[in-house]
């Protein structure tokens, strides 16, 4: 199996109020086309082990590597490229901009890369959008769709520009629990038909054991990692 991701004796720490250690000597492989649930009690280090891995956190001691390249090595302007092209990101809160339609939302990373015509580029945005089953809500503001649906049209825009690599931070957290049960089997439909490759934070139980491996923290440790 490829890497998409690799960690090195990564170390994280918070210097504010006090200094605080909170990864501590992380080894860790993310392989590509698997759904992976990075799991454990609250402040166990989950969140900022998902920002660093996923290059929104530069500020660590070690090694995190994307295609093999170590991700500070890179220039402001080529990371801002690689997340736009190869990597997709899904929050707790949908971040879309209320304003403009889920169409226009689900478009906006793809016209900031700018390697597809505008009418090739909309073709595309509603395939994800059937993909996700809401392509008769395209032409809707965001701010008239309901959680659920905002949710799935932040999966459509996480897909637009073909990423390597989703990265979840409790996906589900502001659902009730039957749209988080159809949000949480889009994601794995995602992996099982469409090869995506997802490393999801979550404390939820119930839907990190459907995962395809478990990678467990306590005190910013990993304690298990299962086998991929």
């Amino acid at each position: 199996m490829k890497k998409v991701i690799e960690a090195k004796h990564l170390n994280k720490y918070f210097y504010k109020p006090v200094e605080f250690h909170v990864l501590k000597d992380i080894d860790l492989s993310i392989y590509s086309g698997e759904f992976a649930a990075i799991v454990g009690p609250s402040g166990s280090g989950k969140s900022t082990l998902l920002y660093a891995l996923s290059s929104l956190d530069r500020e660590y001691e070690g090694e995190v590597l994307f295609n093999d390249v170590e991700l500070k090595t890179l220039t402001n302007q080529k990371l801002a490229y690689l997340r736009n092209r190869s990597i997709g990101f899904i929050f707790q809160f949908h971040y879309l901009l209320a304003d403009f339609t889920a169409l226009d939302n689900v478009m906006l990373p793809g016209l900031k890369l700018g390697e597809l015509p505008p009418e090739e580029l909309k073709e595309k945005a509603m395939q994800k959008l059937d993909l996700l089953g809401i392509a008769d809500q395209a032409m809707k503001k965001v701010n008239r769709l309901s959680g659920g649906q905002q949710q799935r049209v932040s999966i459509a825009r996480a897909l637009i520009n073909e990423p390597r690599i989703i990265f979840c931070d409790e996906p589900t957290g502001n659902l009730d629990s039957k749209n988080a049960m159809v949000v949480f089997d889009m994601l794995k439909n995602l992996t099982r038909e469409y090869d995506q490759t997802i490393l999801m934070v979550t404390h939820d139980d119930s839907f990190s054991s459907k995962t395809d491996r478990q990678i467990q923290l306590l005190d910013g440790k990993i304690i298990d990692r299962e086998t991929p």
